[in-house]
């Protein structure tokens, strides 16, 4: 990394959460494809500067590994992914997926959590 950049950019933690509408490729995609996009868009990521994301899902989704759903996003083939499943805890959201990032951001950059869907109830001082 450059000298400058050390000095102007820090590595950040970014948490985020949304819900797909079901169990299917289909659904947790469109879930997957938003959460990504507006990880992104809010916090004015370069794709370079993401350096990894683990997502963990409710145990109700299982048709398919959403890091293999991300990694499908444009620019984002060089960023470790890693799945896990979410610890059970009854009466918790249906069909949940979440993130925590790891990504470079200027260091006088605001974070904005993407909290999506029915995950906005989750942390509703973030959305």
């Amino acid at each position: 990394m450059p000298e400058k950049m050390k000095d102007d950019y820090k590595i950040t933690l970014i948490r985020g959460a949304t819900t797909a509408s079901g169990n299917s490729f289909k659904e947790i995609e469109d879930a997957v494809f938003e959460l990504i996009a507006e990880l992104i868009t809010r916090n004015n990521l370069l794709k370079n500067n993401i350096l990894s994301i683990t997502f963990t899902a409710t145990k109700d989704l299982n048709a398919c590994f959403p890091a293999s759903i991300a990694r499908k996003c444009n620019g984002l083939d060089s960023v470790a992914f890693l799945d896990c499943q979410q610890m059970y805890v009854p009466d918790d959201l249906d069909f949940c997926i979440r993130i925590m990032a790891q990504v470079l951001l200027p260091s006088n950059n605001t974070v904005h959590h993407p909290y999506l869907r029915g995950a906005s109830k989750l942390r509703a001082d973030r959305c």
